[in-house]
């Protein structure tokens, strides 16, 4: 994973990293809250890893803003604190978890390893498709910026057929019979519809391979 870390503590800090990398994350580390607030507008990470008590900004109020910043990524917090308010306006932000100072590297791995396994549970059930866009396999739902967009049985039947074969390129045979039951429709017929669906979305994510068929693929917030 790909994790950020906001620990003022240079040895705690140093500590920290060089144990996660030997684990195979890839760790960045910043030790003020305000520069942390900034490298994170403009970088992505799987998780954070924040103290409370750092420079200029918290890690409670940091992770304020990111919430407001619509940034869903998970955070551990890392504290000497103790006063239950604390504890619970962290886990009322949305942290995943909370580890009291001092700590075993080995404790902060399990809870890192939690994190990564809801994760891989979440992402094959809840499919990025852009940077607004997702969609819910076990419920059949796209959802923008996390509210269902309203679509027509027809187009919800495309989205479905598209979002359950992620990565694959669907031919018009295959809408056919998916979306259309294999009753007799051309194939200007099923163009024309997706391309009605594509110009109802906000962002589009369906591919067209010319002559071949679309597709969706899952969309690489690392990579943007």
């Amino acid at each position: 994973m790909k994790i950020f870390l906001l620990e003022d503590e240079k040895m705690l800090q140093t500590s920290i990293v060089e144990y996660l990398e030997t684990l195979g994350h890839q760790c960045v580390a910043i030790n003020d809250g305000l520069k942390a607030c900034n490298h994170l507008e403009s970088e992505c990470y799987d998780l954070l890893v924040l103290d409370i008590n750092v420079p200029t900004l918290n890690g409670l109020k940091l992770l304020e803003r990111l919430n407001k910043s619509r940034c869903n990524t998970p955070a551990i917090f890392i504290s000497a604190l103790v006063d239950i308010e604390k504890i619970t306006q962290a886990f009322d932000l949305g942290a995943a978890d909370y580890i009291k100072k001092p700590f075993h590297l080995k404790e902060l791995a399990l809870r890192v390893e939690k994190v990564a396994n809801e994760l891989d549970k979440t992402k094959r059930e809840h499919i990025l498709l852009s940077q607004n866009y997702s969609y819910i396999k076990k419920d059949n739902k796209l959802l923008f910026q996390g509210k269902e967009q309203i679509l027509t049985k027809k187009q919800h039947l495309i989205i479905e057929c598209l979002c359950q074969n992620i990565g694959s390129i669907i031919n018009f045979d295959i809408f056919r019979e998916y979306a259309w039951h294999n009753d007799f429709v051309s194939d200007a017929t099923i163009r024309a519809e997706l391309s009605r669906l594509r110009k109802s979305l906000k962002e589009d994510f369906i591919q067209n391979h010319k002559g071949v068929g679309y597709k969706v693929d899952r969309y690489n917030i690392s990579l943007k």
